[in-house]
């Protein structure tokens, strides 16, 4: 089931908001005043200046979160990808803010929960960005044994959610790297997705100028696990930047690509060698994330750091 399309919304000045809400309204006033009694046509005109810039600093775009501070955002919309699996869309306080998150950064999301003495917190990377206004995006798996996730996973619309942010030290700038490479499993395919779509989003053809080459590895244990695979293939297929190879435990007949673990072959063969200008994202279970760490030092690229900063060649969410 493919992620339903972000419902992002135009901030020019000749975006509706401001032909219906402003240039529309302004004109009938004045126009209208004017047949009325021409003399009092300045007021008019007037009147729509200042109800007019009200309305465009009204109308600009504000971030919301709050780096130290928890805030409550109200579940909007729940889309069901599977029996434990779901994208959960909450509002911001107004249509036209935004999250204001950079990509590549992460927020904290906490809740008291019963049996916890203290309030569970847990890092999340929302599958939106700020090109999307008045509303962020998670997309989350649910497990048994999960503390935030399965507390996601009773709510009903309306509902609060504790965030604040951002967190992270990754934060992604267009052609950081000539070359970025990637291997996530699971949920940890969120971050990656942001910066994959940021990338693509600045494009040449789409008026930016990255360059950046990227190429993923994602791996599940079955085919049905495979999170967002649908937009991941259309992001493949329209962007020739962009390569993502998958890999299953358990594959179905006929399987073409990666079976069993992600192994140094196959990082060998679908990710850029170790060299000055890439980078290696990895996130996953931490099982997977330690694996690969192992893994890539074999190979010659540098040893991940126990915490992550930017300026590693191996940088792990």
């Amino acid at each position: 089931m493919p992620y339903p399309p972000p419902k992002s919304k135009t901030n020019s000045f000749f975006g509706p908001q401001y032909i219906n809400g402003v240039y529309i309204p302004s004109a009938l006033l004045i126009f209208g005043t004017a047949i009325i009694k021409r003399e009092w046509t300045p007021f008019a005109l007037l009147l729509a200046v200042l109800l007019g810039g009200w309305k465009v600093y009204n109308n600009q775009p504000s971030t919301v979160l709050k780096p130290n501070q928890f805030q409550e955002f109200h579940l909007k919309e729940k889309t069901v990808i599977s029996h434990n699996v779901a994208i959960y869309r909450f509002a911001l306080p107004r249509s036209t803010d935004i999250l204001g998150l950079p990509i590549g950064q992460h927020i904290s999301v906490g809740a008291k929960l019963p049996g916890h003495p203290i309030e569970v917190v847990r890092s999340y990377t929302p599958i939106s960005s700020d090109e999307d206004y008045g509303y962020f995006d998670l997309l989350l798996k649910s497990y048994p044994t999960g503390n935030i996730s399965k507390y996601m996973s009773t709510l009903k619309i309306g509902d609060p959610l504790r965030v604040k942010g951002p967190k992270g030290a990754m934060v992604y700038t267009p052609n950081m790297v000539k070359h970025l490479g990637m291997i996530a499993g699971g949920t940890g395919i969120t971050p990656m997705l942001q910066i994959i779509r940021a990338i693509i989003r600045g494009r040449p053809r789409n008026g930016g100028n990255d360059t950046t080459e990227v190429d993923l590895i994602f791996a599940n244990v079955n085919q049905e696990d495979i999170l967002l695979k649908e937009d991941l293939d259309q992001l493949a297929q329209e962007d020739p930047g962009f390569d993502v190879y998958y890999v299953l435990n358990n594959p179905p007949e006929k399987w073409d690509q990666g079976v069993g673990f992600v192994t140094p072959d196959i990082i060998r063969d679908h990710l850029p060698a170790p060299g000055p200008d890439m980078k290696l994202l990895i996130c996953g279970p931490p099982p997977m994330v330690s694996a690969m760490k192992k893994a890539t030092v074999s190979m010659g690229y540098d040893k991940a750091n126990t915490v992550s900063k930017l300026r590693d060649q191996v940088f792990c969410f």
